[in-house]
């Protein structure tokens, strides 16, 4: 088992000058036995991924199904199709797919797969079947 510490980023977004909410999480997760990484203020989200990135830190910025349909929509299939690989409704697909390009702060399949790629989400080879 390791004993390595869980690594957590915490980031104060936006433009006001108030971190002590950050502040207090972060000192909660540390007594909690984590270890922190605290970015500061005035971090835009481009900043803060950039940081979890360079960090190395714990964390999944998608949950495991987003990763199946980003990964689906990055080989090109169809909202049907990958309902059909994932046995799931057509309906469900398109809410996961909702919230994934929610989650990025995308508004099209471009902007998704362009950002998947910044921020590491998908190998520089993801157009591969």
């Amino acid at each position: 088992m390791s004993s390595r510490k869980i690594r957590v980023l915490v980031a104060k977004p936006g433009l006001d000058g108030h971190d002590r909410g950050a502040k207090v999480i972060a000192r909660a997760l540390r007594d909690a036995g984590m270890e922190v990484i605290y970015t500061g203020l005035r971090q835009t989200p481009e900043m803060i991924a950039a940081a979890a990135l360079q960090e190395d830190v714990d964390a999944d910025l998608l949950t495991p199904r987003q990763r199946d349909i980003l990964r689906l929509v990055s080989i090109g299939h169809t909202n049907r199709e990958i309902s059909e690989v994932l046995a799931i409704s057509v309906r469900t697909v398109e809410v996961h797919r909702f919230n994934l390009m929610r989650r990025l702060n995308v508004r099209n399949v471009a902007q998704l797969l362009r950002r998947a790629l910044q921020l590491g989400l998908l190998a520089k080879t993801f157009g591969a079947k």
